[in-house]
């Protein structure tokens, strides 16, 4: 099932989404692609990085031993198909396509067999990057900086599936979540350790091999099986 946000003459809506209609609890909309919101309101969103051994050969980082993690804020998600906004302090600004959980619970000190029990489903992140500025938070967590979306896929096994990101019509990265260094499960697992999770937060587990620049004008499309695309144009 498909979860999504959307706008409408009646304000923000969310429901189950399939084929351009949204039900909710108390209506049905016609809802647009163009329509649709970021699927839900993170207090924060949790990335690992550094989660594909091709990414760690690619960029010459070593591998860790733990999952190796940031925070963007609130003010960096924007929705499927909402213009990134190419930052005025940088020169060199990149994609990174990557599968993403939503938690649907408060909750903390995980077990890793009990992490499906408060993932509310999985979405696409892009965790775009001021690759030029100094340190991980100036880099990644600027207004914009985290597209999320379309919506939330519930009925999803997040290990072993497929993945393509798609810019300006050129396939620049493929690859599978089985080659994740630490699977979704217990990433955030490991993360519930030491953050209480709020309704809503989202968990991003990393981008394959091949992040690039992008630059004002460029369409990026993340793909992940069984999930959906998420498509934003950068202006």
């Amino acid at each position: 099932m498909k979860l999504a946000r959307a706008a409408v003459d009646d304000g923000t809506v969310e429901g189950r989404y399939e084929d351009g209609t949204l039900v909710t609890d108390d209506a049905t909309y016609d809802v647009a692609r163009d329509d649709l919101l970021a699927p839900c309101s993170p207090s924060a969103l949790y990335c690992v990085g550094r989660n594909y051994a091709a990414t760690l050969d690619q960029m010459e980082y070593e591998r860790p031993d733990q999952p190796d993690f940031f925070i963007k804020p609130p003010v960096s998600v924007i929705g499927p198909g909402d213009a990134i906004p190419y930052p005025s302090f940088s020169e060199e600004v990149t994609y990174a396509g990557e599968l993403a959980a939503v938690i649907d619970e408060t909750c903390t000190d995980l077990d890793v067999d009990e992490v499906p029990e408060v993932v509310r489903g999985y979405t696409i992140m892009n965790d775009v990057d001021a690759l030029d500025q100094p340190g991980r938070t100036a880099r990644k967590a600027f207004d914009g900086s985290g597209p999320l979306g379309p919506w939330i896929e519930t009925d999803l096994d997040p290990t072993g599936i497929d993945m393509h990101t798609v810019v300006d019509g050129e396939r620049r990265q493929e690859s599978n979540t089985e080659l994740m260094l630490f699977d979704p499960h217990e990433t955030i697992a490991f993360l519930s350790e030491r953050f209480t999770f709020q309704p809503g937060d989202v968990v991003a587990f990393g981008s394959p091999a091949n992040p690039g620049t992008i630059e004002p004008g460029s369409e990026v499309a993340i793909t992940y099986e069984g999930v959906g695309t998420l498509r934003n144009t950068v202006r």
